[in-house]
């Protein structure tokens, strides 16, 4: 867990949740930005690689 009580890493369904979008959108930008580990056949997103990938879309 990160010092702020968020966690480092999520599955799919909980960063969906937790970023206000559909899965499958989720799934997508977490593949672009490279945050995806796997894990067995577990699938962790990288939260703060997707929220620097997510802050390039800032206007």
């Amino acid at each position: 867990m990160k010092k702020d009580g968020q966690k480092k890493f999520v599955r799919y369904k909980e960063g969906a949740e937790m970023y206000s979008m559909s899965m499958r959108k989720f799934q997508d930008m977490a593949k672009d930005a490279g945050a995806i580990y796997k894990v067995g056949k577990m699938a962790l997103v990288n939260c703060e690689l997707f929220e620097t990938y997510l802050e390039t879309f800032r206007i």
